[in-house]
């Protein structure tokens, strides 16, 4: 109005419109500096939303009383949980979270439903703890069925990065029991004896009819079986004996057994873990759910970066692959 009555750009800046202007600056500045707090206060209490943007955590912290408005976020704040499956009413007090889905459409059940009441922030909280309670009570249940079931079934039976690690345990112990018996000679008879007819079970798998989850499955399985081989092999011409050789330490090793937390390891949590050993560097496994995507194949510079990586960590330091487009840094 004041600028329709005044139309002289000169006589208009006259009036008090540069204090108008300074004061609603200093206005703004002042709420996005309170709601970058507030924001902040949201991310101490769950990490993952340090993965958002404002825009993106604002939108979720709008819509608090609809637990469902969070599914096309998640995402972002996991690695590969694309949906969760709500069970129950809002309404009714009684809406559960009973599982989670990969973008593959792999699916995992949680151990214990989680009921997303309170504030966001704390039953995604939840939720985190759960997938990992989950993924290791799939772990434990692989690794006690294995040895009865046959393996074509087993590796059908379980979460696609249960069956990986899980064969990779299974491997582990193989070998070390295989060297602690007979030295290099058991070593070179546990692949005849072993592993080829574990590699022929995965082809008639793939030669069969299968949906594209369980391809994926076997192709991530026959890579890691692969090398393994490869590995025992290369072992076998430099004359392994002992599961203390270098040849054998260097290798990325899985175990299923007692190990304390993260923080504290040496703190017996009276149960087992899968723990991952390369070398000196010994870790516990995170459960993270990692859902069902392809492998690409594993060369020896694969294997110098694990070592590479292992050994940085080990010392609290951290690591940045570098090279070519499809190389394998980010899956390494």
């Amino acid at each position: 109005t004041t600028a329709s009555k005044s139309p002289h750009a000169i006589g208009f800046a006259d009036l008090d419109l540069l204090a108008k202007l300074k004061e609603f600056n200093e206005v703004l500045d002042r709420v996005q500096k309170n709601l970058a707090e507030y924001l902040e206060t949201k991310r101490a209490a769950f990490g993952r939303f340090y993965f958002l943007s404002d825009e993106d955590l604002i939108q979720i912290l709008s819509q608090t009383k609809d637990p469902l408005a969070v599914q096309r976020h998640l995402d972002k704040c996991f690695e590969a949980i694309q949906l969760l499956t709500f069970e129950g009413e809002r309404r009714k007090k009684n809406l559960r979270i009973t599982a989670m889905h990969s973008p593959q459409k792999e699916s995992v059940d949680f151990i214990e439903d989680v009921p997303p009441e309170g504030q966001v922030e704390f039953w995604l909280g939840e939720v985190e703890v759960m997938m990992r309670r989950s993924i290791r009570d799939q772990f434990e249940k692989s690794i006690l069925c294995y040895n009865e079931t046959p393996r074509k079934e087993w590796v059908q039976n379980y979460p696609v990065m249960v069956a990986l690690n899980g064969s990779q345990v299974i491997w582990t112990a193989e070998c070390e029991e295989a060297l602690n018996s007979s030295g290099c000679q058991g070593l070179d008879n546990y692949p005849k004896e072993t592993l080829y007819s574990q590699l022929t079970g995965l082809v008639e798998i793939v030669r069969g009819k299968i949906n594209k989850l369980t391809s994926i499955t076997m192709g991530a399985l026959i890579t890691i079986d692969v090398h393994a081989r490869d590995v025992i092999e290369k072992m076998v011409e430099s004359g392994v004996s002992s599961t203390g050789e270098f040849e054998w330490v260097s290798q990325l090793r899985y175990y299923w057994e007692r190990y304390g937390r993260m923080s504290a390891p040496t703190d017996d949590t009276g149960q087992n873990e899968m723990v991952v050993k390369q070398v000196q560097a010994s870790f516990p496994y995170g459960y993270e759910y990692l859902g069902n995507s392809f492998r690409l194949v594993i060369t020896p510079l694969t294997d110098r970066c694990y070592m590479t990586l292992m050994g940085a960590i080990h010392l609290n330091l951290g690591g940045a692959p570098a090279g070519p487009a499809g190389t394998g840094k980010t899956e390494t």
